[in-house]
């Protein structure tokens, strides 16, 4: 099928880009991996397309004070490749691997998977696993929240249709942090059944701070934030029975892709696997 005729604007700033968002009917398309074949399908059908590729700032990776900031036409290919996020967060080179496949690493972007925020994705998990704060733009300015406030189910975020999600700044993690990232998946480049995100920070034998992100276990993506009190002070030889029961009170989809049970019973195996591996990292930086 093909989308239904559509007003088409290449804006050179975000300036133009939020007033040509200035419509009851706008969408926005940067790599367009999710809203093209929803168009192709006439499951939305907008009235205008404001197609913001063309604002070169946005597709820029730099160095902020106290961390690093994404700009959100930055391609999942690229944030896989760059120097910078591979030396202060190279849990997103090993996570950018599961994302579907090269054609759509190559054009998909950062802006737009958290934007279409499906809770199987890996970046809305890894903005949550690394405590991002997300740069939104419209006419008032701009504003940041993180993830428990944007993301509301999926699809559905706190993004105004006036506004523009422009970047997310990705604090610097503790000296010493390792971390680790895995997913299960019908087939390579199938979005996740579970996915699971650790970070590990050790004290000696011990692990002095640990973070620990779900997906695919509920609406939006989660932080097992009980988990992560409870693995403070433990061993590596204690995590099996900590995170031994991390989704029983979750209610993941009953769907066609795995079952409710299936995808609780996954999560403790992954989370295990995610937190030793990012564990034995830090330790291998002590």
């Amino acid at each position: 099928m093909k989308p239904a005729s559509f007003e088409y604007l290449r804006p050179g700033t975000v300036d133009e880009a939020i007033a040509a968002l200035d419509h009851e009917d706008a969408k926005i398309i940067a790599g367009g991996q999710s809203l093209v074949p929803m168009m192709n399908f006439r499951l939305v059908q907008p009235e205008r397309l404001v197609d913001i590729n063309g604002i070169a700032d946005l597709g820029q990776v730099t160095a902020v004070d106290g961390g690093v900031r994404i700009g959100a036409l930055v391609r999942h290919a690229q944030a896989a490749r760059d120097t910078m996020l591979g030396t202060a967060f190279p849990i997103i080179g090993e996570a950018m691997r599961h994302v579907a496949h090269v054609a759509i690493r190559n054009r998909g972007t950062i802006g737009g998977s958290l934007s279409h925020a499906d809770p199987s994705a890996e970046w809305p998990l890894l903005v949550s696993l690394l405590d991002g704060a997300i740069e939104i733009t419209g006419k008032s300015g701009v504003r940041t929240c993180g993830t428990e406030e944007f993301f509301f189910s999926p699809l559905m975020t706190d993004l105004e249709e006036d506004e523009l999600l422009t970047g997310v700044v990705l604090p610097s993690l503790p000296d010493g942090a390792g971390m680790a990232f895995d997913e299960v998946s019908q087939r390579a480049g199938d979005f996740a059944v579970v996915a699971c995100g650790a970070v590990v920070a050790m004290d000696g034998p011990c692990i002095g701070s640990a973070r620990l992100a779900l997906g695919g276990l509920g609406d939006t993506p989660l932080r097992a934030t009980e988990v992560e009190v409870a693995l403070t002070g433990a061993t590596l030889d204690d995590i099996a029975g900590i995170v031994a029961d991390c989704a029983v009170d979750l209610e993941p989809n009953d769907d066609m892709h795995a079952s409710a049970g299936y995808r609780r019973s996954l999560a403790p195996v992954l989370a295990r696997r995610v937190l030793i591996r990012a564990a034995e990292r830090a330790k291998g930086k002590t």
